[in-house]
C-alpha cells in the first residue's frame, strides 16, 4: 500500500510563501493522479489543487493564481508552491493519489504537514 509522507508546512506571515513536499512510497506512484487537499479547524478536508499523470492541473478557486502543484516521478514526490499566503490558508495540508477524479482520492491518509499563516 502506498504511503505518503508530507512535509515543508511552518508558521508563515501574510503574503509569505511556502513550498509544501510529498514523498510517496511504491513504485505505482506514476500512474495516478496527484492531489493536495487540506483541512482547517472545524471544517471538512477539501481539494486544493490536482495534477494527473500527464501533468495536467486544476486548482480550488480559493488558491488560483497563486498555488502551484507540480510532480516528479523520478522522485515519487509531488510538491505545493503556495504564494500569497493568506489567514485562511492555514489547516493541515495532505496529498493523495487519484484515479479520475480529485475529489475522490483512494490512498490512505499520511500525517499532514501544518501550514499557519498569521502575523
Amino acid at each position: 500500500q502506498v504511503q505518503f509522507v508530507e512535509s515543508g508546512g511552518g508558521l508563515v506571515q501574510p503574503g509569505g510563501s511556502l513550498r509544501l513536499s510529498c514523498a510517496a512510497s511504491g513504485s505505482i506512484f506514476s500512474i495516478y493522479g496527484m492531489g493536495w487537499y487540506r483541512q482547517a479547524p472545524g471544517k471538512q478536508r477539501e481539494l486544493v489543487a490536482g495534477i494527473t499523470r500527464r501533468d495536467s492541473t486544476n486548482y480550488a478557486d480559493s488558491v488560483k493564481g497563486r498555488f502551484a502543484i507540480s510532480r516528479d516521478n523520478a522522485k515519487n514526490t509531488v510538491y505545493l508552491q503556495m504564494n500569497s499566503l493568506k489567514p485562511e490558508d492555514t489547516a493541515v495540508y495532505y496529498c493523495n493519489m487519484y484515479n479520475q477524479d480529485p475529489s475522490r482520492p483512494f490512498g490512505s491518509w499520511g500525517q499532514g504537514t501544518q501550514v499557519t499563516v498569521s502575523s
